[in-house]
């Protein structure tokens, strides 16, 4: 039986052919370049600045590593959620600028998605710092 053609066997992303330490190498430079990428949007760097703040911060704050855990890792959540939502937009964008009922419903899930995740990392907050000041 005769072999498919080479065209059909290479992968189009160079990517897919690495493994191991080589592999894990390339794709954190492409999680630091769509961190940097996420630096040029003014939401994601107001959340990553009071990122800077406020994981420390839970350090401080959280009596347990749950609360920690819990302060921390909702400031991070948020910080996901804005990226999510940048990809989205930036592929929508990517389709066509022409308006469409469709393009106008993902963008606005992905906004609806960063809102509730803010609306989660404020109540977490506000419950430890009232634990933290008020127990």
């Amino acid at each position: 039986m005769a072999s498919p053609p080479e065209s059909l066997v290479d992968p189009v992303n160079p990517q897919k052919l690495r493994t191991g330490f080589d592999r894990l190498w390339h794709a954190t430079g492409y999680s630091l370049a769509g961190l940097r990428a996420g630096w040029s949007e003014p939401a994601f760097r107001l959340e990553a600045c009071c990122a800077f703040v406020l994981v420390p911060l839970a350090f401080w704050i959280g009596r347990s590593w749950v609360e920690v855990a819990l302060l921390a890792g909702s400031v991070l959540l948020l910080m996901i959620v804005e990226l999510l939502n940048t990809a989205v937009e930036a592929a929508i964008d990517r389709i066509g600028p022409e308006w469409h009922d469709l393009s106008k419903r993902a963008k606005d899930m992905g906004s609806a998605a960063v809102f509730l995740a803010a609306l989660l990392a404020g109540g977490i907050w506000a419950a430890g710092l009232r634990n933290f000041f008020f127990s």
